[in-house]
C-alpha cells in the first residue's frame, strides 16, 4: 500500500483526483491540502510515497514547496498551466497532468509511479527541482528560518556570501542560510541586478554607493548599509560593465 497526499488549492480538482484514485486501491489517501504550507506539514507528518501537486497555488508555488521538503516523495504534477516546460519536466517527474485530464490519462500516470521504485522517484524529483529553480521565476527566494518559512523578494537582497555548503543571503533583517551554491545563485538571480563580484560574493548593484581600491589589483564595494564586499579583478570588470563605468 502506497501513501498519497493531494495538494491543490481548488476543491474540485482535489475531488477529481480522489474520485480517480478509487480505481487504485493500492494507493491510500492520507491527507489533502489546499496550499503549499499545509502540504509541507502533511508530508512531514505522513511521509507519503506519492503526492499529486498543483503548481500555481496561493502563498508559495508547488516548486517552492518541494524545495522546502527534505527527501521529497515522488511527484505527479496536476496543473491547468502548460507554460512550465512540460516536456522537460516529464523526463524527471513521474508525470505531468494537464487539467482537465480524464481517468485514462490519470491511470497512465499512476502506472508510471507503480513501475518505479521509490528511491528512483526521489532522485527524479531532486533533478526536477534543480531544473525548476533554474528555469522558473527568479523574483523571490524561499528560505527556512527556524520552524518558519520566509519568502524574500530578490530586490530586498543586499548581497550573498559563500559559507561552506551554504550561502548567506543578506537583507536589512539580517542573513538567512540557503543550501545552494554560489554558481546556482549566479545563474538564478537577475543579471541586470546582481553581479558576482568575487568567488565568495554576489552583490545587488542597486546597493553599491562606491567602489574603493584595495591592496594590489583588488577593490571593495561599499554598500548603503556600510557593508564592504570584496571585488576581484574579474569582478571589477563585470561591475564596470554593468554600471557603465
Amino acid at each position: 500500500m502506497s501513501r498519497v497526499i493531494i495538494i491543490d488549492d481548488e476543491f474540485l480538482a482535489r475531488s477529481m483526483v480522489k474520485e480517480y484514485l478509487k480505481n487504485h486501491p493500492q494507493l491510500e489517501i492520507v491527507a489533502e491540502c489546499s496550499d503549499g504550507f499545509e502540504g509541507i506539514k502533511a508530508i512531514q507528518e505522513h511521509q507519503p510515497d506519492l503526492i499529486f501537486l498543483d503548481i500555481q497555488m496561493p502563498k508559495i508555488t508547488g516548486f517552492e514547496m518541494l524545495e522546502l521538503v527534505e527527501n521529497p516523495p515522488a511527484v505527479i504534477f496536476a496543473t491547468a498551466f502548460d507554460e512550465y516546460a512540460i516536456k522537460a519536466f516529464e523526463a524527471h517527474a513521474i508525470d505531468y497532468l494537464l487539467k482537465p485530464f480524464d481517468q485514462d490519462r490519470f491511470d497512465k500516470a499512476v502506472a508510471k509511479f507503480m513501475a518505479q521504485n521509490r528511491p528512483a522517484a526521489i532522485e527524479n524529483t531532486k533533478e526536477l527541482l534543480n531544473d525548476a529553480q533554474t528555469q522558473g521565476s527568479n523574483s523571490r527566494i524561499v528560505v527556512k528560518n527556524g520552524s518558519k518559512i520566509k519568502i524574500i523578494p530578490v530586490q530586498e537582497v543586499l548581497y550573498l556570501e559563500a559559507a561552506d555548503d551554504f550561502v548567506k543571503i543578506f537583507t536589512k533583517e539580517g542573513y538567512f542560510l540557503k543550501n545552494k551554491t554560489m554558481a546556482f545563485f549566479e545563474s538564478f538571480l537577475p543579471a541586470d541586478m546582481f553581479v558576482r563580484s568575487h568567488r565568495s560574493f554576489i552583490v545587488n548593484i542597486q546597493e553599491i554607493t562606491r567602489i574603493d581600491p584595495y591592496e594590489k589589483d583588488g577593490h571593495v564595494a561599499v554598500l548603503k548599509n556600510g557593508a564592504k564586499i570584496n571585488v576581484s579583478r574579474n569582478g571589477y570588470g563585470k561591475l564596470k560593465g554593468v554600471l557603465g563605468l
